[in-house]
């Protein structure tokens, strides 16, 4: 059961990070210079919503997951 337990928290962890890396707003430090003085603003949409949303729930279901395997004395 622990060992179960642990592959999947290993798993979510692998797509959780995944995800976060694939989010590329293109801000880094341009944000310091002139480049980021526009202030232009858009909203998510197609692959970025589904990559906010997914982060969200693999955070969450990471989490479960970890406290799951703390009260199971993993």
């Amino acid at each position: 059961m622990q060992n179960t337990i642990l592959t999947i928290q290993v798993i979510i962890s692998i797509l959780l990070i995944v995800s976060i890396l694939l989010q590329n707003r293109g801000e880094g430090l341009g944000v310091l210079g002139a480049g980021g003085m526009g202030g232009s603003h858009h909203t998510k949409r197609g692959f970025e919503q589904f990559l906010h949303q997914a982060s969200i729930t693999l955070g969450v279901a990471f989490l479960g997951i970890s406290i799951i395997s703390v009260s199971l004395g993993a």
